[in-house]
């Protein structure tokens, strides 16, 4: 039987492809137009936060600071990506948003699988946009030509079909159109941290963003702990991670709600994550479903590291929460020496994998936005 054996979680903001030259010169030009909610979820103006400044806002854009964080973030990159390829995975759930690359307004779900042979990233066009964000957005997309990255897709349907007879509705990605291609929660993971060759992926899309139908953290939650049961019920010997991609909060650092959320991770205790407000998951913040979700799935296994960065980057203190997480089997020594944390004491609704058969699965194969 399939295995989980790690989870990870990461952001994917471009400020994780520009340089340190680039975090310096800020994004006071791309934050004017972000989407932008105050701690208390109140849609706030970039120049009303420029009038209300907190205590000690010039020390968190100081030029110094700033080149500390980068080098903070660009390093737990590096090791999340080493960690990754020492996995050994035959597969690789990514559970992350879609921000109107794949689904539109016409009709978006609030969770879909996608389950063909592969899913496509395109390439960037061919003329480079004028300034440097622009230029950063794109080296999430391919050069020169676009690339088909290898999906899962036994285990997509047995994922399927598991959610499905487990009491979620789940829309069943195939294919895309031709002016469609993998989102920037999937293609920053392909581009940044499988530089050494792709491993086979699940795309998992929560519709974290857009109202009516964002799931509700509790639900995220249960969906996390449905895809263990799922992948242990497999019947092959894989090895497989899941992974979060997104958050922490943007584009207002709310360093007092991502602490919160690293405290909960450390401890194995997702409660306060799974109770938080709704009005406090808008916008970018939204993402935290997504570490919701793979965090509920890796309760079994141990936290292994955890590094959260506060991107403040801009005069109004807008940026970004980064995030980068590693967890492994439980009972291997843990990256700092200590044992392994407490599993989260959040129970699951439901198993979809109890009392119910599941269809057999197809033949194993071998193994602008922030």
């Amino acid at each position: 039987m399939a295995r989980l054996v790690a989870a990870f979680g990461t952001s994917h903001s471009t400020m994780l492809m520009s340089s340190e030259e680039h975090w310096i010169d800020m994004f006071d030009h791309v934050d004017r137009r972000a989407p932008i909610h105050d701690f208390e979820g109140v849609e706030r103006s970039f120049d009303w936060l420029l009038d209300h400044p907190p205590a000690g806002a010039p020390d968190l854009i100081a030029p110094g600071a700033i080149a500390a964080r980068h080098g903070a973030a660009m390093a737990a990159l590096d090791r999340l990506e080493a960690d990754i390829a020492g996995a050994g995975l035959d597969a690789l759930i990514i559970v992350g948003d879609d921000q109107r690359e794949i689904f539109t307004d016409d009709s978006r779900p609030a969770i879909a699988v996608h389950y063909g042979e592969t899913i496509r990233n395109a390439a960037a066009p061919a003329g480079m946009p004028d300034d440097w964000y622009g230029r950063d957005q794109l080296r999430r997309l391919e050069d020169g030509a676009d690339v088909r990255y290898p999906v899962r897709s036994d285990l997509a349907l047995h994922l399927v079909h598991g959610l499905t007879l487990g009491g979620f509705d789940i829309a069943a990605v195939k294919d895309l159109s031709a002016d469609r291609y993998e989102g920037h929660a999937f293609s920053f993971v392909h581009r940044r941290l499988m530089r050494n060759g792709p491993i086979p992926i699940v795309p998992v899309f929560l519709n974290t963003y857009y109202p009516p139908n964002q799931p509700t953290p509790r639900r995220c939650f249960d969906l996390g702990d449905s895809l263990r049961a799922l992948v242990e019920s497999f019947p092959a010997d894989l090895g497989v991670g899941i992974m979060a991609s997104g958050g922490l909060s943007h584009f207002l650092v709310n360093e007092k709600l991502d602490r919160m959320i690293v405290r909960a991770l450390r401890d194995g205790d997702l409660s306060p994550v799974v109770s938080l407000p709704l009005a406090q998951l808008q916008s970018g913040t939204s993402e935290v479903r997504n570490w919701i979700c793979a965090a509920a799935a890796a309760r079994n296994l141990a936290l292994d590291w955890i590094e959260y960065v506060p991107a403040y980057r801009s005069r109004a203190l807008t940026g970004v929460g980064l995030c980068f997480a590693h967890w492994k089997q439980a009972g291997m020594p843990r990256a700092d020496g200590a044992g392994n944390p407490r599993r989260g004491r959040l129970r699951p609704r439901f198993s979809p994998a109890a009392g119910a058969r599941l269809p057999a699965a197809p033949p194993s194969r071998g193994g602008r936005r922030g």
